[in-house]
């Protein structure tokens, strides 16, 4: 039984105003309290982290063009940073976690001929991150393991590894002959999946390029922490870099998980939870939460353009957004 889009958009856009309300209604009082020392600072700092944000974007669209390049996806570098920023736009705007990447496929598919390849190139970006963001938790743990002695660090460690061990499988199944190496023909999503698999296979016998991906896969997920740790000054918030470094990238990856919407409320928990033992108050953490939002949501505006002048029907083709319900 398909459960009603309608229906989960409700369920997660209740989730998200939960947590919050559960949040702001325990942090009223620290709320209230805060002062900023300068607004003109908060403001600075604030401006730095959005073109921060904005670098990130940029090196993330150079990410995906990089694996389209490795897998001989003819695409130029303008039109997957267009694309790329399209994509931000709608994934942070609309209520869905997936329409940014949906749209990602549509237009990319279009624009060399192939969904399946466009699908992979999609996929295995993705798992980058999922590589580089638990290595950087770890390795922050490993160089300070006073951070690991509360039950946030602890659960960030577990989280961490766990996210290692859940990737190390999909990747084995999706590589391996007998696993998604026995689909392809039949249908689109068989083709993408075995798109998937090939694609891997090709990044498996070029090593160099999977550094090269690594390396920046890293500076774009080094960028978000950095930008993290600007929205915290802005409010005085400075446990430190490594700290930083040891819990941003968890908070990158519970808020991208489809319950909430955008990530809200669950990533200002994730943030209060890690960040309680570390001298930052409930109040601080769920406002250096909403203020990384604001941030995305204003870097995101960026796509808008490119959304609607992409959008338009190319050689009687359907629009990528008239697709994204397909």
């Amino acid at each position: 039984m398909r459960i009603p889009h309608s229906l989960v958009t409700a369920v997660r856009v209740g989730i998200s105003a939960g947590l919050l309300a559960i949040l702001l209604v325990f942090s009223r009082d620290e709320l209230s309290a805060l002062d900023l020392d300068s607004k003109g600072a908060a403001a600075a700092w604030l401006t730095a982290a959005a073109f921060v944000t904005a670098a990130a974007f940029v090196t993330a669209a150079a990410r995906w063009w990089q694996v389209a390049t490795t897998l001989d996806v003819k695409v130029s570098g303008r039109s997957m940073l267009s694309t790329y920023l399209a994509a931000q736009f709608v994934g942070n705007f609309l209520p869905t976690t997936i329409g940014g990447d949906v749209l990602r496929v549509n237009r990319l598919g279009r624009m060399c001929g192939s969904q399946a390849n466009a699908f992979a190139t999609v996929i295995i970006e993705r798992l980058t991150g999922w590589i580089v963001l638990p290595m950087m938790t770890l390795s922050a743990l490993v160089s300070r393991p006073s951070l690991a002695r509360n039950s946030g660090g602890q659960i960030a460690a577990a989280l961490a590894l766990a996210t290692l061990v859940l990737l190390g499988l999909i990747v084995w199944v999706a590589e391996h002959p007998k696993g998604l190496g026995r689909l392809g023909g039949g249908s689109r999503i068989r083709d993408g999946l075995g798109a998937v698999h090939m694609g891997l296979s090709v990044f498996r016998r070029h090593r160099g390029a999977v550094g090269r991906l690594l390396l920046v896969g890293l500076a774009y997920q080094f960028l978000l922490v950095v930008a993290t740790a600007m929205a915290g000054a802005a409010i005085g918030v400075n446990p430190g870099l490594r700290a930083w470094m040891a819990f941003a990238p968890m908070v990158l990856i519970v808020q991208v998980l489809p319950v909430a919407i955008g990530g809200l409320g669950v990533r200002e928990a994730a943030l209060v939870l890690f960040l309680d033992a570390h001298g930052v108050s409930h109040a601080e953490a769920v406002l250096v939460g909403l203020l990384l939002y604001a941030l995305t949501l204003l870097v995101s505006l960026s796509g808008a353009p490119t959304l609607a002048l992409g959008g338009r029907r190319r050689r009687g083709g359907a629009s990528a957004e008239a697709q994204l319900d397909a």
